[in-house]
């Protein structure tokens, strides 16, 4: 695989526990941007936090490795990763907000 195709990977995650009001999208959002990961993360009505992430599949298996253990004071009870086609590219990582 070339370095562009590296590049062209995207997951969409989605992760249980106790995942909002414990600065999940905010640790979330500075993982991706160490990274170099463009995307978003946004809390669900469900109490489950949402990943859109595109980059290198290498980089993007550290973010689901973060995504796992979350940031101090989260319980993350399991991460439902699909790795996705891109319907749309992004040029930044951002914290979404409910639809």
């Amino acid at each position: 695989m070339d370095d562009s195709q590296e590049s062209n990977q995207q997951i969409e995650a989605t992760v249980y526990g106790l995942v909002q009001g414990v600065g999940f999208r905010a640790t979330t959002l500075d993982q991706a941007r160490a990274l170099g990961i463009t995307g978003w993360v946004r809390n669900l009505p469900d109490s489950t936090v949402r990943v859109l992430a595109q980059g290198s599949a290498k980089d993007l298996e550290s973010l689901i490795a973060f995504l796992h253990q979350g940031p101090v004071g989260a319980r993350v009870d399991r991460v439902a990763v699909e790795w996705t086609s891109i319907d749309q590219k992004y040029d930044t990582f951002t914290i979404g907000y409910r639809p």
